[in-house]
């Protein structure tokens, strides 16, 4: 028996209840994997709230680590005993997670599980939103919100890694240290300026940037717009203030013949690409090119407290529960 965390119906962190159940066996291409650690994203707070929908009752959780435990039939890349890190798709808020193999990566040494766990869902979409999405080199300018949390702190690093300007949009003076120190050249508290747009006019001349990674939805959406140059590209790609509320796309040709994308990371990590963006990743860590902050760390069984602190927006880094 081990412990797993439920939620009955959709709602605030109250939702959740701990309950016991029997470790599940691995079907066809599974591996069944004792966590080590489970990574808290905003996607299961969407899920909480009734935004993407689940079947119901459910085990939230999108990622994790620890080692394998079984395989299924036709599973031959993992054997028990490997440390991996992988996507569930859900249910790795407990103690034992299912997870299709091919959505799995071995973790190599140098890399803890508990940094395994809390980067892997959210360094995977960082690597998407810079080398696919909006392919960025040293002649780019991009403007990244939530700069000093989960994604935001890979996503900074990795786009300067690349050569990209970035300009860092943070909600104190601690996440804007933060954020400089992740390479940000320019930071603009939006708790303290009346105009991110017009701050990033400022910044950049009265041109604007090449690219908006906008995490934050309703609340930034148009100013994510105002700030891109002419052509830009507007990556919204999370929706922690809620949805982006229907528009005209003639904004967008009134702004400039802007782009607009909404990618999700399951169709970019897919089972023959995710091998490679996974050892780039962890390459990326163990070769010390990009610092995960330590995770703030929860007990399984105070899951809905570790959703009102991401929920809070107070949190820097990423959040894994240890069941």
């Amino acid at each position: 028996m081990g412990k797993a965390v439920f939620i009955d119906s959709t709602g605030g962190p109250e939702a959740f209840r701990v309950g016991e159940r029997a470790d599940p066996s691995p079907g066809p291409g599974e591996i069944a994997v004792a966590n080590s650690a489970s990574g808290v994203n905003f996607i299961d707070i969407y899920q909480r709230r009734g935004l993407y929908p689940v079947s119901l009752p459910a085990i939230l959780g999108q990622e994790g680590a620890g080692k394998v435990i079984a395989g299924g039939e036709g599973v031959a890349a993992f054997k028990p005993g490997d440390r991996v890190a992988y996507l569930s798709g859900g249910g790795s808020y407990a103690s034992v997670t299912l997870a299709p193999a091919v959505m799995a990566a071995k973790i190599p040494g140098g890399v803890s599980d508990d940094i395994a766990a809390s980067v892997f869902l959210k360094g995977l979409t960082a690597e998407m939103l810079v080398r696919d999405v909006f392919p960025l080199d040293d002649s780019h300018t991009a403007l990244v919100y939530a700069a000093a949390g989960g994604v935001g702190s890979i996503l900074v690093q990795w786009a300067s890694k690349l050569g990209a300007e970035v300009i860092a949009v943070v909600g104190d003076e601690a996440k804007a240290a933060a954020a400089r120190s992740y390479g940000a050249n320019y930071t603009i508290n939006r708790k303290e300026t009346h105009s991110i747009a017009s701050e990033v006019r400022r910044i950049t001349g009265g041109r604007g940037v090449d690219v908006a990674y906008d995490s934050v939805g309703a609340a930034t959406f148009e100013a994510s717009l105002d700030s891109l140059a002419m052509r830009g590209m507007m990556v919204s790609y999370g929706n922690a203030s809620g949805p982006v509320p229907p528009f005209s796309p003639l904004e967008l040709s009134r702004r400039g013949s802007l782009f607009l994308t909404r990618p999700t990371l399951f169709h970019y990590a897919t089972p023959e690409r995710l091998p490679s963006m996974a050892a780039d990743l962890f390459e990326m860590i163990a070769s010390g090119a990009i610092n995960i902050p330590t995770p703030t760390v929860y007990p399984l069984e105070k899951t809905a407290e570790a959703h009102a602190f991401l929920e809070s927006g107070a949190s820097s880094g990423a959040i894994i529960l240890k069941p």
